[in-house]
């Protein structure tokens, strides 16, 4: 049995794969077809976090497979009313996987731990596996389904969003630079187990977003505080108001870089309208291939029960 609580889990050809099932599933899609290959099946979201595109990707998605999902929050006691051993146990008892947005990795790592169905990590304040494998899912779509020798580019906070991508990019050939303040970049433990893990990476850290972007094929930011980190908000913005994506930014680039964005976004914060809803942004396509990538992601992982 397999679980997804970050990219670390995946080899280059298992993504490729779960990117091949998802192809196929939204050509189907696209001519209206809904293939029932899951009947009676049963999708657990265990969500700590609000959400939109990632609770509704899945519903949506789950449906299409012909299985049914449920919706457990706060109501369920996860981590206050019983031990993390029991609750996982029983719980997957009674469905076939488990989508779980937990505050801290270490919840999603326990449950696991004791789980008897696919565990997937739909956010956790390290990784956001589910997010960077629609992204690159997108971008190989524009680039006719190829991504080794692309540049990526993100431009802001080493978070959840940024690691994992860095771990999809480094598994998929594509060379990935971080442009972040020197306070906001990846910590060492994350650069060690990236180099460990995959020894022939192509990653670059800088300070200069300008510099970063000049030959990039896809620039992507993300909120400077996310959830959780309210009480950093002003000591954020003042770090990183250099480093907002805006017309001058993009102009850095070639005029066939692609801008992506994870949503939701902050306008006028890390990215400006005029570069959000620009031809050369493909942030609606991002959310909508979350659902056929997680589609894809679902089937892979019953396959390996």
């Amino acid at each position: 049995m397999r679980h997804l609580l970050s990219l670390f889990d995946l080899s280059t050809e298992e993504i490729q794969a779960v990117f091949t099932l998802a192809r196929s599933l939204k050509t189907q899609y696209k001519k209206g077809v809904r293939e029932a290959i899951l009947p009676g099946r049963m999708l657990a979201l265990l969500f700590e976090k609000p959400s939109l595109r990632t609770r509704v990707s899945f519903e949506a998605g789950f449906a299409h497979l012909g299985g049914n999902s449920m919706y457990l929050g706060d109501d369920v006691g996860w981590g206050h009313r019983e031990s993390p051993a029991d609750f996982s146990r029983v719980l997957t008892q009674y469905v076939d996987v488990i989508a779980c947005r937990a505050k801290s990795h270490k919840r999603v790592r326990e449950l696991a731990d004791y789980a008897t169905c696919p565990i997937i990590n739909a956010l956790t304040d390290q990784f956001h596996p589910c997010q960077a494998l629609a992204d690159l899912f997108t971008l190989a779509e524009r680039h006719e389904n190829r991504l080794d020798g692309l540049k990526f580019v993100f431009v802001g906070d080493a978070n959840n969003v940024a690691r994992s991508l860095a771990i999809a990019c480094a598994k998929l050939g594509v060379r990935f630079t971080l442009a972040a303040p020197s306070d906001y970049q990846f910590d060492m433990a994350f650069l060690k187990q990236l180099e460990t893990a995959i020894p022939d990476l192509e990653l670059h850290v800088t300070t200069n977003p300008k510099k970063a972007v000049f030959d990039a094929d896809a620039i992507y930011t993300d909120v400077w505080a996310s959830m959780g980190q309210e009480s950093e908000r002003e000591e954020r913005l003042a770090a990183f108001s250099p480093y907002q994506v805006n017309s001058r930014l993009m102009a850095s680039a070639p005029a066939s870089a692609l801008f992506m964005h994870c949503l939701p976004a902050r306008r006028g914060e890390e990215v400006t309208d005029t570069v959000i809803d620009s031809s050369q942004s493909i942030v609606v396509s991002q959310a909508a291939n979350r659902m056929h990538a997680q589609k894809g992601l679902i089937i892979w992982l019953l396959k390996h029960v």
